[in-house]
């Protein structure tokens, strides 16, 4: 109880009105690579200085009615840059959208990608009109970002994403210290999120689930020690195993995109591929045994990571109005499926995975299309 009077005080103190508190979180990931990071010349791409915008305008179309590339209505904006942001939180909370899910990336002991959510996001003046929070992207890189690469495995991983206890105590109290304790950070039971993508990987490099336990219960009792109550532990359901759930006291899951769940072999329609897709949000629930959020994927097409000559598997067709019919099937679950204690959330991929071709920020085919989808299905509480 007190943890959830601090939050709302701190809401309070910010002059916020944030969209979930009188129904549901809508909470969009965001990818933070548009920005000029200074370590992409240490993979060797984005010699433009524009980060992976550079991938969106050198793409090229691979079949007949294939969109490509595909042009944001805003241009090829560096989202470092807090005037950026600014209008992006704009849209996204006029829409619905009130929660950006910011990957979070750290290899060889540094940060990477920061600027987008430290400069640009927390930069904006008018950041408090959102919640947020972080997903630790603790995968291994490989070729995938060079779109000169087809066999994206061939020159092996890049960076790894090796961290030891040592150094994951050195990452949660980054955490803490520059994200957890800010007023318009996302929490759950009054106690800030922390998501991680790959389990698995954070099992096997911080040294087995007993290491990884005591990494976890580290991190909580920092988050105890600042005044923060603790730490909610979200999972990414994308190899995630039943047996981690309690060791690692695992307090809920979601999923990063519906290609985890579907495979798109064969391009298949959008609207079959969403389907396959949420139709295993119960039995993860039950698989699980822990508080579940569904979610919604605009779609998948990740061929502008890949060379002209080669064809990657894609969702196709995907649109507003069908985009809208996978948001109402992840409400309606949701509202069938009450949690004691647990918001009304429902993650979405994602704000700007334009080169995984889902996106919600508006562009030349469906302007604001996909978030005025959102509006439609959950509205707004900004005033």
């Amino acid at each position: 109880m007190a943890g959830k009077i601090l939050a709302a005080a701190l809401s309070l103190i910010a002059g916020v009105a944030f969209a979930g508190e009188s129904g549901y979180d809508v909470a969009a990931y965001v990818w933070p690579a548009y920005q000029p990071e200074p370590r992409w010349a240490e993979l060797g791409i984005f010699d433009a200085g524009k980060g992976e915008w550079q991938n969106v305008w050198e793409a090229v179309p691979k079949w007949e009615g294939h969109v490509q590339p595909l042009k944001p209505l805003w241009g090829y904006e560096n989202e470092a840059d807090p005037k950026v942001v600014e209008k992006k939180i704009d849209a996204a909370v006029s829409h619905g959208v009130n929660v950006f899910i910011y990957d979070w990336y750290w290899y060889g002991g540094s940060p990477f990608l920061e600027d987008a959510l430290d400069k640009g996001f927390l930069g904006a003046k008018n950041n408090g009109k959102m919640k947020f929070f972080v997903m630790w992207a603790n995968h291994d890189v490989d070729s995938m970002w060079n779109n000169k690469v087809a066999d994206k495995g061939s020159k092996g991983f890049l960076w790894k994403a090796d961290v030891d206890a040592g150094e994951f105590k050195k990452i949660a109290r980054r955490w803490i210290d520059s994200y957890f304790r800010r007023p318009n950070y996302y929490r759950i039971d009054g106690k800030p999120v922390l998501m991680i993508y790959d389990v698995g990987t954070f099992i096997g490099r911080v040294g087995g689930i007993e290491k990884a336990a005591e990494s976890v219960a580290f991190l909580r009792a920092e988050a105890v020690r600042a005044g923060l109550g603790g730490v909610h532990l979200m999972a990414c359901d994308c190899g995630l195993k039943p047996e981690w759930v309690k060791p690692l006291g695992i307090d809920s899951a979601t999923i990063y995109n519906l290609v985890h769940w579907s495979n798109p072999w064969g391009n298949p329609d959008y609207a079959d591929w969403a389907e396959r897709a949420a139709a295993r949000f119960d039995a993860a629930k039950s698989e699980l045994g822990i508080a579940y959020f569904p979610h919604a994927s605009v779609g998948w097409d990740n061929n502008p990571r890949f060379p002209k000559e080669v064809k990657a598997a894609a969702a196709v067709g995907s649109t507003p109005e069908k985009f809208e019919k996978v948001l109402r099937r992840a409400k309606d679950w949701i509202d069938a499926n009450p949690q004691p204690g647990m918001p009304k959330l429902i993650t979405v991929n994602s704000w700007n995975e334009w080169t995984e071709g889902s996106y919600l920020e508006p562009d030349t085919v469906n302007g604001f299309g996909y978030l005025e989808a959102v509006r439609r299905v959950f509205g707004t509480d900004i005033k």
